[in-house]
């Protein structure tokens, strides 16, 4: 079962200036919780999986079942006071209601703050971070190390229940289908091993087929694609390496002022050829 872990280092190549404050890791352990707890953790799984498209947030399910049993508290989510306690006419609410409700608001605020004092959640949305860590760890042969039969069997399920109706992916769990998104989410569940006849993969790759290919995909993904070898780097535009000597300040254009993410598609690592990397 996966546990959420708070403000631990562990690694002896981390360092923190902070003694770890906030840091989040979900941590596997198969042995982990009880029969009653796995049995809610699988309904959890399965109820997200049935609303995926109607509800595609977590709303951290997992980490407020964990953060309940912790604090002692015996149900599954915290109910607001009864109505006949909030509103005592049709136009203002009782005292008794209003501190009903600020007791509830404030319960659950603290069930869920861990004991650093910060409050954990998931950073949910974006799908193309997702696909950049993968490729990066696949290039560089860590893939296993990163990604352990459990992690990888979890970025699978979460991969499979962001699939849009369509077969594609979108920019974000929300969004619409995407050739950046599809692209990228379809290669990534190539490298963690799903066979691309699969019954998410198939549509996904038809829905790339019917668009123009892969080659459609824009400046990032194509980024990426060379990273791993499916690409070209002469299908790129890069920018020219002097633009680093220019002064810094005064330049709005530097780019050491780009987002982290533009920065780093500049770089022009090369991985070499693998069987895998021809079939996708």
């Amino acid at each position: 079962m996966w546990r959420l872990t708070c403000s631990k280092g562990g690694d002896p190549d981390l360092v923190s200036l902070n003694d770890f404050g906030g840091r989040q890791v979900w941590e596997y352990d198969p042995d982990a919780g009880t029969k009653e707890e796995r049995g809610a953790v699988e309904a959890a799984k399965k109820a997200f999986t049935t609303k995926r498209h109607e509800r595609p947030h977590s709303n951290d399910s997992l980490l407020r079942l964990q953060r309940y049993k912790e604090k002692g508290y015996s149900g599954t989510k915290i109910k607001p006071p009864p109505k006949s306690d909030v509103v005592e006419s049709s136009t203002a609410p009782s005292k008794k209601g209003v501190e009903a409700s600020l007791r509830r608001g404030i319960d659950f605020y603290q069930v869920l703050q861990d004991e650093d004092g910060h409050w954990p959640g998931d950073y949910g949305g974006p799908m193309f971070l997702m696909p950049g860590l993968v490729i990066t760890c696949y290039v560089s042969g860590v893939l296993d190390e990163v990604f352990p039969p459990a992690a990888k069997e979890a970025t699978i399920r979460y991969l499979h229940n962001h699939q849009n109706t369509d077969g594609g992916y979108g920019l974000h769990i929300e969004g619409h289908s995407t050739m950046f998104g599809t692209v990228l989410t379809y290669v990534t569940l190539r490298l963690l091993g799903e066979d691309a006849g699969s019954d998410c993969l198939a549509p996904a790759q038809k829905w790339i087929l019917d668009r123009g290919g892969a080659v459609m995909i824009p400046s990032w993904g194509k980024f990426w694609l060379a990273v791993l070898g499916c690409y070209s780097w002469d299908g790129l535009n890069p920018m020219p390496p002097e633009m680093w000597l220019l002064p810094y300040k005064w330049n709005p254009l530097h780019p050491g002022r780009f987002w982290c993410h533009c920065r780093m598609v500049m770089q022009h690592p090369i991985h070499p050829f693998v069987p895998l990397v021809s079939l996708l």
